[in-house]
């Protein structure tokens, strides 16, 4: 054994090097499921870095140092406080503001978001299942994204006004009728934010074909 670790020894150095920058900061997250849909879709495999919020120790979520603070509009992974699940969602509202949604719109600190560009689609919810969709541009506290309704399907569109507590942010995923985010789980305890993700590094199409989607390659998220 001795001899064996002699010999790997400098392997076993990147491996711990690796296992370090990949834990505490930058990391690749795939990306199973729609709910981020028209921005993220399924098959993409996200850049995330670990650095934006806080410096933590590797593999817990422990900060040693905070580094930045989260803004509207940033896409965040984090561990869900309902089941330590890893998702995915934008965020929508900050420690303080208060946050409602009526019939699909949005309102923080009683102001409502701004839609545009409204265009219709049809989205995949299943193989050979489709129902109508809505894509919109929202704009918010000058961040503007675009996101997604799905009328047919069942969802929570309205909820009475929330106050955000302190080292917690509010988020949604930008395909709103079919997300699993804080209308369900509750907002998000700071310390429970992964990262913020920033690019799509690759893509494949996990739905159909497995092709590569090469124009989704090292795209921007906006």
């Amino acid at each position: 054994m001795t001899t064996w670790l002699r010999e790997n020894r400098a392997f076993l150095v990147f491996l711990l090097c690796f296992g370090f920058f990949r834990t505490a900061v930058a990391d690749w997250n795939p990306v199973p499921t729609g709910s981020m849909r028209p921005t993220i879709v399924e098959g993409d495999v996200v850049l995330v870095n670990r650095l934006a919020y806080d410096l933590k120790l590797p593999l817990t979520d422990r900060a040693l140092a905070r580094l930045g603070e989260p803004r509207r509009g940033d896409i965040v992974t984090f561990s869900s406080p309902a089941n330590g699940t890893r998702l995915i969602k934008r965020v929508v509202a900050l420690p303080g503001d208060v946050v409602e949604m009526r019939d699909e719109v949005l309102f923080v600190n009683h102001q409502p978001a701004r839609y545009a560009g409204f265009q219709q689609h049809s989205e995949p919810l299943a193989p050979a299942v489709h129902v109508p969709a809505t894509r919109a541009r929202e704009q918010l506290d000058g961040h503007e994204h675009t996101v997604q309704f799905l009328p047919s399907v069942g969802a929570r569109r309205s909820f009475a006004p929330v106050t955000v507590p302190a080292d917690h942010v509010f988020v949604l995923g930008d395909n709103r009728d079919n997300s699993e985010d804080s209308r369900y789980i509750g907002t998000v305890p700071r310390h429970l934010l992964i990262g913020r993700a920033h690019h799509v590094l690759v893509s494949a199409d996990i739905t159909g074909s497995w092709l590569p989607r090469l124009g989704r390659t090292l795209s921007v998220l906006q």
